[in-house]
């Protein structure tokens, strides 16, 4: 409801008794003045005061974990519009499910009560582009990165890791990675961190959905086991 409509309502009530009203949860009585009377959702009081999503001194800090270090994020010189926030939803998927929507560059996790949490990613360049439904298999901390051999085809300089670079800060997968799953089958596409926080907003990756190293915390800490991803 816009600060209009709720001083226009507020203004009302007082002029016929002085009541005071509490945000939408007023059980008065009142004449139909074609006001916009809609819930926001139940999920809006509690975000209001999550720093998880509201502060981005606190979403973007530094982390120390398991022995590793993650750098703050310098989230100034990151597009208002890639970092993490709350929004209305726009998808229409059930709560819970994980939509990416390619040309936006965004993540939407969906809440009930008709909100997301939106983030940022960074998705395939040109000709590694991908899309369907799948479900997170499962998901991983500080996951192992293993190129495949067409990578390694491609950038011979990635021969050391063939058999898999340990987890840490300089991982590609980065903090966390959720693995994608169809018909049982591995898609070889994940959901991961990266600590080129540049990159999100772009087309550079070989296909799987980056983020921002913190933001991929947020989100594998909300993401419920066998959750529904949709891309497109």
């Amino acid at each position: 409801m816009s600060d209009r409509v709720e001083l226009t309502r507020r203004g009302f009530v007082l002029a016929l008794g002085g009541v005071a009203l509490s945000g939408c949860s007023t059980s008065l009585d009142m004449p139909d003045l074609g006001l916009d009377t809609t819930t926001t959702g139940s999920i809006r009081p509690k975000i209001s005061v999550d720093k998880a999503i509201t502060d981005p001194e606190v979403m973007y800090a530094s982390v120390q974990e398991g022995g590793f270090a993650l750098p703050a994020i310098p989230y100034k010189q990151v597009p208002r519009q890639f970092q993490r926030q709350i929004v209305q939803d726009p998808t229409g998927e059930a709560p819970g499910t994980v939509v990416v929507r390619l040309a936006e560059h965004h993540l939407y996790l969906v809440q009930d009560g008709g909100d997301a949490l939106r983030y940022g990613v960074g998705i395939g360049k040109a000709g590694f582009e991908w899309s369907g439904r799948a479900v997170v298999q499962y998901k991983k901390e500080w996951p192992v990165w293993t190129p495949p051999p067409e990578m390694i085809a491609r950038r011979p300089e990635l021969e050391k890791w063939r058999g898999g670079q340990p987890g840490g800060p300089d991982n590609p997968l980065g903090a966390r990675a959720l693995y994608l799953f169809k018909d049982g089958a591995d898609t070889g596409y994940r959901i991961h961190g990266s600590p080129e926080w540049q990159s999100i907003g772009q087309n550079m990756s070989s296909g799987c959905i980056r983020m921002m190293n913190q933001d991929v915390i947020d989100l594998y800490n909300r993401v419920g086991p066998k959750a529904i991803v949709v891309v497109a």
